[in-house]
């Protein structure tokens, strides 16, 4: 079954709460380079995520976004 796009927003908002490089993003939520590329370009310009040092950590807004999104998609 395909994931939405809230679901893999879900996803990398998650894995980058502690600060993760591009490579960690791409395993640990099963997509490729192209779509994590997309999905954190997106983050990033929505302040959601933020880049530093090649090393891509969830923002506080992101973190209250991920805490709404996952009430709403009962997760």
């Amino acid at each position: 079954m395909r994931r939405s796009r809230i679901d893999i927003i879900i996803d990398v908002l998650d894995v980058a709460q502690k600060g993760v490089n591009k490579t960690s993003v791409v395993y640990r939520t099963n997509l490729n380079f192209k779509l994590a590329d997309k999905y954190l370009e997106l983050l990033q310009r929505h302040g959601l995520v933020e880049n530093s040092l090649d090393k891509y950590k969830t923002t506080d807004k992101g973190k209250i976004f991920l805490e709404k999104a996952k009430e709403v998609t009962l997760r």
